[in-house]
């Protein structure tokens, strides 16, 4: 079983930045494709970016393209979610996740997830 813990989420100002971290439980994850989502009060969670452990492709949602960096630390089982230039907007429960089998952009394809931790922005 795999157990993924979120941290990092706080209150901020509209132009900060933050750094979320994921920090997964086992060993085996590493064969894992990962991912950060968010959820916004009365909307659906939402893509934001993903990476493989093997070779660490990325890709990112457009609304945080150029903005957000997703990073690993394969030593500490750890996925990163650089957030800069945050907006009102990007208030949200940002969750990481974790698919064995797919690496995809839909939420349905992550078999494992953390918590959540939350991020404010004010404006």
């Amino acid at each position: 079983q795999v157990q993924l813990v979120e941290s990092g989420g706080e209150l901020v100002q509209t132009g900060g930045s933050l750094r979320l971290s994921c920090a997964a439980s086992a060993r085996a994850v590493r064969l894992f494709f990962m991912g950060w989502f968010r959820q916004a009060p009365g909307k659906e969670r939402e893509f934001v970016a993903r990476i493989t452990w093997s070779g660490g492709f990325t890709y990112y949602a457009d609304s945080v393209k150029d903005r957000f960096t997703i990073s690993l630390d394969n030593a500490k089982s750890t996925m990163y979610l650089q957030l800069n230039n945050l907006k009102p907007d990007d208030t949200a429960v940002y969750y990481c996740a974790a698919s064995s089998t797919t690496l995809t952009t839909r939420a349905s394809g992550y078999e494992y997830w953390g918590q959540g931790t939350q991020v404010t922005v004010s404006s």
